[in-house]
């Protein structure tokens, strides 16, 4: 059985993945040194670092929207990351941008993928997640756990 749907995975291998990828992370381990690492996000980017999709129009039950792969794009935003990190009690790392730098996209410890701005909505786990960016399924909203 394959990890993607025939559609997402025709879409993936036209912005240059492949199952067999591995890419060189030395350079953003470098850039976002700032940033706390680990062991999953460096999977993920070495396996979809560097790719952009380009999807558009409806999807499921929101609008397709492209998005890159590539988590340079958070240079700077440390701060917003360790704060949304610290409220909700997860390690984001920045793994990208979607639309055009509306959301950054953040993985966790876990392998969720997360969009990100002022709040945190989760997409899924990290193949469930680049299905729905793919075919336009939208994230759901996190709650910061309840202090107890």
């Amino acid at each position: 059985m394959s990890r993607f749907s025939a559609e997402v995975e025709l879409t993936l291998r036209n912005a240059g993945w492949s199952s067999d990828r591995k890419v060189d992370i030395k350079q953003w381990k470098e850039l976002l040194s700032g940033f706390t690492w680990h062991a999953i996000a460096e999977r993920f980017l070495q396996e979809f670092g560097g790719i952009r999709v380009d999807v558009s129009g409806p999807g499921v039950n929101c609008a397709r929207e492209p998005f890159e792969i590539d988590p340079e794009l958070a240079v700077g935003e440390e701060d917003r990351f360790a704060q949304l990190s610290n409220l909700f009690k997860r390690k984001f790392f920045p793994i990208g941008e979607v639309g055009r730098g509306e959301f950054f996209l953040a993985i966790d410890e876990e392998g969720f993928i997360y969009l990100l701005s002022a709040w945190a909505l989760r997409i899924g786990p990290s193949d469930v997640a680049l299905d729905h960016l793919i075919r336009g399924v939208a994230a759901e909203r996190l709650d910061p756990p309840v202090e107890g």
